[in-house]
Protein backbone atom coordinates (compact mmCIF):
# COMPACT_ATOMS: atom_id res chain seq x y z
CA UNK A 1 0.00 0.00 0.00
CA UNK A 2 1.36 3.23 -0.65
CA UNK A 3 2.05 5.42 1.86
CA UNK A 4 1.48 9.36 2.37
CA UNK A 5 4.69 11.19 3.24
CA UNK A 6 3.34 14.93 2.73
CA UNK A 7 2.77 15.53 6.48
CA UNK A 8 6.49 15.35 6.87
CA UNK A 9 7.11 18.12 5.35
CA UNK A 10 6.59 21.73 6.15
CA UNK A 11 3.44 22.55 7.03
CA UNK A 12 1.71 25.50 4.63
CA UNK A 13 -0.87 26.24 7.41
CA UNK A 14 2.29 26.63 9.61
CA UNK A 15 3.73 29.04 6.98
CA UNK A 16 0.87 30.66 6.70
CA UNK A 17 0.55 31.49 10.66
CA UNK A 18 4.27 31.88 10.91
CA UNK A 19 4.05 34.81 8.00
CA UNK A 20 1.18 36.64 10.05
CA UNK A 21 3.26 36.56 13.56
CA UNK A 22 6.31 38.12 12.18
CA UNK A 23 5.17 41.47 12.73
CA UNK A 24 4.10 40.78 16.02
CA UNK A 25 6.19 42.89 18.74
CA UNK A 26 6.84 39.51 20.92
CA UNK A 27 8.22 38.15 18.30
CA UNK A 28 10.42 40.75 16.56
CA UNK A 29 11.87 41.02 20.06
CA UNK A 30 12.69 37.04 19.82
CA UNK A 31 14.44 37.54 16.67
CA UNK A 32 16.58 40.77 18.42
CA UNK A 33 17.33 38.53 21.24
CA UNK A 34 18.64 35.94 18.93
CA UNK A 35 20.92 38.23 16.81
CA UNK A 36 22.24 40.06 20.00
CA UNK A 37 23.15 36.81 21.53
CA UNK A 38 25.47 36.06 18.25
CA UNK A 39 26.20 39.46 17.04
CA UNK A 40 29.75 38.75 17.16
CA UNK A 41 29.49 35.28 15.30
CA UNK A 42 29.54 35.36 11.37
CA UNK A 43 29.90 31.57 10.92
CA UNK A 44 31.42 28.95 12.65
CA UNK A 45 31.14 25.08 13.30
CA UNK A 46 28.87 23.88 15.61
CA UNK A 47 29.14 20.33 15.71
CA UNK A 48 30.98 17.58 13.22
CA UNK A 49 29.06 14.47 12.35
CA UNK A 50 32.33 11.99 11.63
CA UNK A 51 33.96 13.99 9.10
CA UNK A 52 30.90 16.69 8.06
CA UNK A 53 30.64 19.82 9.78
CA UNK A 54 27.09 21.18 11.10
CA UNK A 55 27.20 25.50 10.63
CA UNK A 56 25.93 27.91 13.23
CA UNK A 57 23.89 29.74 9.75
CA UNK A 58 22.25 26.28 9.36
CA UNK A 59 21.02 26.08 12.92
CA UNK A 60 20.01 29.76 12.82
CA UNK A 61 18.57 29.15 9.52
CA UNK A 62 16.22 26.28 10.81
CA UNK A 63 15.46 27.16 14.04
CA UNK A 64 13.86 30.71 12.61
CA UNK A 65 10.60 29.73 11.55
CA UNK A 66 9.68 28.69 15.56
CA UNK A 67 11.05 31.83 17.31
CA UNK A 68 6.86 32.63 17.48
CA UNK A 69 7.24 30.23 20.09
CA UNK A 70 10.21 31.73 22.12
CA UNK A 71 8.15 35.18 21.65
CA UNK A 72 5.69 33.63 24.14
CA UNK A 73 8.02 33.89 27.25
CA UNK A 74 7.26 36.35 29.16
CA UNK A 75 10.87 37.72 30.03
CA UNK A 76 14.40 38.31 28.49
CA UNK A 77 15.91 35.30 30.92
CA UNK A 78 13.34 32.58 29.55
CA UNK A 79 13.26 33.67 25.84
CA UNK A 80 16.92 33.16 26.08
CA UNK A 81 16.22 29.29 27.61
CA UNK A 82 13.50 28.98 25.18
CA UNK A 83 16.05 29.80 22.24
CA UNK A 84 18.68 27.41 23.60
CA UNK A 85 16.26 24.76 23.74
CA UNK A 86 15.19 25.54 20.47
CA UNK A 87 18.65 25.44 18.86
CA UNK A 88 19.35 22.28 21.25
CA UNK A 89 16.35 20.72 18.97
CA UNK A 90 17.46 21.88 15.56
CA UNK A 91 20.92 21.11 16.06
CA UNK A 92 20.24 17.01 16.98
CA UNK A 93 17.74 17.49 14.08
CA UNK A 94 20.77 18.44 11.73
CA UNK A 95 23.39 16.09 13.12
CA UNK A 96 20.85 13.29 12.42
CA UNK A 97 19.80 14.78 8.76
CA UNK A 98 23.99 14.48 8.30
CA UNK A 99 23.97 10.68 9.31
CA UNK A 100 20.89 10.07 7.03
CA UNK A 101 23.12 11.98 3.79
CA UNK A 102 26.22 9.59 4.90
CA UNK A 103 24.23 6.88 4.51
CA UNK A 104 22.51 7.36 1.49
CA UNK A 105 26.05 8.16 -0.30
CA UNK A 106 27.40 4.58 1.25
CA UNK A 107 24.13 2.94 -0.22
CA UNK A 108 23.68 4.99 -3.18
CA UNK A 109 20.33 6.56 -2.34
CA UNK A 110 19.14 9.88 -3.72
CA UNK A 111 16.53 11.84 -4.44
CA UNK A 112 15.52 13.19 -7.89
CA UNK A 113 14.54 16.67 -8.84
CA UNK A 114 11.34 15.34 -9.81
CA UNK A 115 10.70 13.74 -6.90
CA UNK A 116 11.03 16.86 -4.97
CA UNK A 117 8.56 18.31 -7.43
CA UNK A 118 6.29 16.25 -6.97
CA UNK A 119 6.13 16.19 -3.10
CA UNK A 120 6.22 20.16 -3.24
CA UNK A 121 2.91 19.60 -5.53
CA UNK A 122 1.38 17.36 -2.92
CA UNK A 123 2.01 19.68 -0.22
CA UNK A 124 0.37 22.62 -2.52
CA UNK A 125 -2.72 20.85 -3.58
CA UNK A 126 -3.26 19.35 -0.57
CA UNK A 127 -3.13 23.15 1.30
CA UNK A 128 -5.19 24.51 -1.54
CA UNK A 129 -3.11 27.27 -2.44
CA UNK A 130 -2.50 28.44 -5.96
CA UNK A 131 1.69 28.55 -6.70
CA UNK A 132 1.91 31.97 -6.51
CA UNK A 133 0.57 31.93 -2.44
CA UNK A 134 2.39 28.84 -1.98
CA UNK A 135 5.74 30.15 -2.49
CA UNK A 136 4.88 33.61 -1.09
CA UNK A 137 4.21 31.62 2.40
CA UNK A 138 7.35 30.45 1.97
CA UNK A 139 9.03 33.04 1.67
CA UNK A 140 6.99 34.68 4.30
CA UNK A 141 8.33 32.39 6.68
CA UNK A 142 11.61 32.97 5.73
CA UNK A 143 12.25 30.52 3.13
CA UNK A 144 13.72 30.81 -0.23
CA UNK A 145 12.48 28.53 -2.68
CA UNK A 146 15.85 27.19 -3.06
CA UNK A 147 15.93 26.54 0.59
CA UNK A 148 12.53 24.97 0.64
CA UNK A 149 13.64 22.81 -1.96
CA UNK A 150 16.36 21.06 0.01
CA UNK A 151 14.63 20.78 2.86
CA UNK A 152 12.11 18.91 1.25
CA UNK A 153 14.85 16.86 -0.26
CA UNK A 154 16.06 16.19 2.82
CA UNK A 155 12.89 14.37 4.34
CA UNK A 156 12.25 12.68 0.86
CA UNK A 157 15.87 11.18 1.48
CA UNK A 158 15.36 10.05 4.86
CA UNK A 159 12.60 8.42 3.93
CA UNK A 160 14.35 6.50 1.02
CA UNK A 161 17.55 5.59 3.24
CA UNK A 162 15.00 4.63 6.98
CA UNK A 163 12.69 2.91 4.26
CA UNK A 164 15.58 0.80 2.52
CA UNK A 165 17.22 0.03 6.01
CA UNK A 166 14.17 -0.82 8.22
CA UNK A 167 11.70 -2.09 6.49
CA UNK A 168 12.51 -5.80 6.59
CA UNK A 169 12.42 -5.72 10.08
CA UNK A 170 8.40 -4.62 10.24
CA UNK A 171 5.82 -7.35 9.85
CA UNK A 172 2.65 -6.07 10.27
CA UNK A 173 0.02 -9.39 9.90
CA UNK A 174 -3.37 -9.86 9.25
CA UNK A 175 -3.62 -11.03 12.60
CA UNK A 176 -2.13 -7.56 13.98
CA UNK A 177 -4.95 -5.88 11.97
CA UNK A 178 -8.00 -7.92 13.50
CA UNK A 179 -6.41 -8.02 16.78
CA UNK A 180 -5.86 -4.36 16.54
CA UNK A 181 -9.88 -3.89 14.93
CA UNK A 182 -11.11 -6.04 18.05
CA UNK A 183 -9.59 -4.26 20.40
CA UNK A 184 -10.77 -1.02 19.53
CA UNK A 185 -14.70 -2.25 18.66
CA UNK A 186 -14.27 -3.52 22.34
CA UNK A 187 -13.51 -0.02 23.36
CA UNK A 188 -16.04 1.92 21.14
CA UNK A 189 -18.21 -0.75 22.81
CA UNK A 190 -17.77 0.20 26.87
CA UNK A 191 -20.76 0.93 28.84
CA UNK A 192 -23.31 -0.62 26.88
CA UNK A 193 -25.92 -2.90 27.65
CA UNK A 194 -26.79 -6.20 26.45
CA UNK A 195 -29.26 -8.76 25.55
CA UNK A 196 -27.52 -11.98 26.10
CA UNK A 197 -28.66 -15.75 25.89
CA UNK A 198 -27.12 -18.60 27.68
CA UNK A 199 -25.92 -21.93 27.35
CA UNK A 200 -24.61 -23.27 30.36
CA UNK A 201 -22.90 -26.60 31.94
CA UNK A 202 -22.17 -25.86 35.83
CA UNK A 203 -18.41 -26.98 36.86
CA UNK A 204 -18.17 -28.84 40.57
CA UNK A 205 -17.09 -26.30 43.17
CA UNK A 206 -13.58 -27.60 43.28
CA UNK A 207 -13.14 -28.60 39.31
CA UNK A 208 -10.36 -31.24 38.42
CA UNK A 209 -8.63 -30.92 35.17
CA UNK A 210 -10.93 -33.92 34.25
CA UNK A 211 -13.89 -32.11 35.39
CA UNK A 212 -12.97 -28.99 33.23
CA UNK A 213 -11.88 -31.39 30.21
CA UNK A 214 -15.14 -33.42 30.17
CA UNK A 215 -17.42 -29.99 30.54
CA UNK A 216 -15.52 -28.14 27.78
CA UNK A 217 -15.86 -31.06 25.33
CA UNK A 218 -19.58 -31.10 26.26
CA UNK A 219 -20.19 -27.71 25.57
CA UNK A 220 -18.16 -27.93 22.06
CA UNK A 221 -20.54 -30.77 21.23
CA UNK A 222 -23.57 -28.71 21.75
CA UNK A 223 -21.70 -25.71 20.03
CA UNK A 224 -21.91 -28.23 16.79
CA UNK A 225 -24.41 -27.20 14.26
CA UNK A 226 -26.18 -24.29 16.66
CA UNK A 227 -27.30 -21.33 15.15
CA UNK A 228 -29.59 -18.24 16.51
CA UNK A 229 -32.91 -20.51 15.55
CA UNK A 230 -31.89 -23.20 17.38
CA UNK A 231 -30.06 -21.78 20.45
CA UNK A 232 -33.02 -21.94 23.12
CA UNK A 233 -34.12 -25.36 22.28
CA UNK A 234 -30.66 -26.30 23.07
CA UNK A 235 -30.55 -23.68 26.01
CA UNK A 236 -33.64 -25.37 27.29
CA UNK A 237 -32.18 -28.78 28.41
CA UNK A 238 -28.90 -27.10 30.10
CA UNK A 239 -28.63 -25.24 33.20
CA UNK A 240 -28.64 -21.88 30.91
CA UNK A 241 -31.22 -19.07 30.26
CA UNK A 242 -32.14 -15.83 29.22
CA UNK A 243 -30.23 -13.42 30.64
CA UNK A 244 -31.78 -10.61 30.24
CA UNK A 245 -30.67 -6.83 29.40
CA UNK A 246 -26.82 -6.69 30.82
CA UNK A 247 -24.68 -3.30 31.51
CA UNK A 248 -21.19 -3.76 31.76
CA UNK A 249 -19.43 -4.65 34.59
CA UNK A 250 -22.38 -6.89 35.40
CA UNK A 251 -20.13 -9.86 34.28
CA UNK A 252 -16.77 -11.32 34.96
CA UNK A 253 -14.34 -9.58 32.60
CA UNK A 254 -13.65 -12.57 30.59
CA UNK A 255 -17.18 -13.13 29.89
CA UNK A 256 -17.86 -9.36 29.06
CA UNK A 257 -15.07 -9.57 26.80
CA UNK A 258 -16.62 -12.49 24.98
CA UNK A 259 -19.99 -10.12 24.60
CA UNK A 260 -18.10 -7.43 23.11
CA UNK A 261 -16.93 -9.16 20.70
CA UNK A 262 -19.98 -10.72 18.91
CA UNK A 263 -22.38 -8.91 16.50
CA UNK A 264 -26.19 -9.08 17.67
CA UNK A 265 -27.38 -12.96 16.39
CA UNK A 266 -23.70 -14.26 16.44
CA UNK A 267 -22.96 -17.31 18.84
CA UNK A 268 -20.00 -17.11 21.23
CA UNK A 269 -17.53 -20.28 21.33
CA UNK A 270 -17.40 -21.84 24.61
CA UNK A 271 -15.88 -20.34 27.96
CA UNK A 272 -15.22 -21.10 30.90
CA UNK A 273 -16.43 -18.43 33.64
CA UNK A 274 -15.93 -18.82 37.50
CA UNK A 275 -18.34 -21.42 38.11
CA UNK A 276 -18.83 -23.20 34.74
CA UNK A 277 -18.63 -23.61 30.57
CA UNK A 278 -21.12 -20.93 28.39
CA UNK A 279 -22.15 -20.59 25.49
CA UNK A 280 -23.53 -17.43 24.44
CA UNK A 281 -25.92 -15.79 22.28
CA UNK A 282 -26.25 -11.71 21.71
CA UNK A 283 -29.70 -10.50 20.99
CA UNK A 284 -29.20 -6.78 20.81
CA UNK A 285 -27.02 -4.37 21.65
CA UNK A 286 -27.60 -0.77 22.72
CA UNK A 287 -25.31 2.11 22.86
CA UNK A 288 -21.91 2.30 21.28
CA UNK A 289 -20.33 0.71 18.60
CA UNK A 290 -23.21 2.09 15.84
CA UNK A 291 -20.36 4.24 14.00
CA UNK A 292 -17.34 1.29 13.76
CA UNK A 293 -17.00 -0.15 10.21
CA UNK A 294 -17.13 -3.43 9.47
CA UNK A 295 -13.91 -5.19 9.35
CA UNK A 296 -13.64 -5.16 5.58
CA UNK A 297 -14.03 -1.46 5.53
CA UNK A 298 -11.88 -0.47 8.24
CA UNK A 299 -9.00 -3.17 7.75
CA UNK A 300 -6.72 -0.97 5.18
CA UNK A 301 -6.74 1.69 7.34
CA UNK A 302 -5.83 0.02 10.57
CA UNK A 303 -3.14 -1.63 8.61
CA UNK A 304 -1.54 1.71 7.33
CA UNK A 305 -1.97 2.80 10.74
CA UNK A 306 -0.43 -0.06 12.51
CA UNK A 307 2.41 0.12 9.77
CA UNK A 308 3.31 3.62 10.25
CA UNK A 309 3.23 3.45 13.61
CA UNK A 310 6.01 0.25 13.23
CA UNK A 311 7.90 2.24 10.63
CA UNK A 312 8.20 5.54 12.84
CA UNK A 313 9.68 3.10 16.10
CA UNK A 314 11.96 1.61 13.57
CA UNK A 315 13.58 4.93 12.09
CA UNK A 316 13.78 5.94 15.45
CA UNK A 317 15.62 2.64 16.47
CA UNK A 318 17.79 3.21 13.45
CA UNK A 319 19.13 6.87 14.09
CA UNK A 320 20.44 6.15 17.31
CA UNK A 321 21.73 3.10 15.91
CA UNK A 322 23.85 5.52 13.65
CA UNK A 323 24.88 7.48 16.51
CA UNK A 324 25.93 5.00 18.07
CA UNK A 325 28.47 3.69 15.16
CA UNK A 326 29.16 7.96 14.77
CA UNK A 327 31.94 9.89 15.54
CA UNK A 328 29.60 13.07 16.75
CA UNK A 329 31.70 16.26 18.48
CA UNK A 330 29.26 19.39 19.59
CA UNK A 331 31.38 22.35 19.70
CA UNK A 332 30.53 24.67 22.99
Amino acid sequence: MTRKHSHRFVSLARLVACAALGSAPALQTAHAEQAAAHSEVVERVVAVVNDDAVFLSELRRRSAPFLEQVALAADAKERRERIKQLYQHFLNQLVDEQLIEQTARKSSVSVSSLEVDQAIENVRTQNSLEREAFWAAVKQQGFTEKQYREDVRKQLLRLKVTNQRVRSRINVNDEAVKDEYDERVRAARRHQRFHALHIFLPLPPVASATDVAKTMKAAHDLHQGLTADTFESVMAKTSGGDLGWLDQGDLPEELEAVLLGLEPGQISEPVRGPSGVHVFLLRERQAGGAAIPPFAEAKDTIYRELLDKAMSRQQDLFIAELRRAAVIVVKP
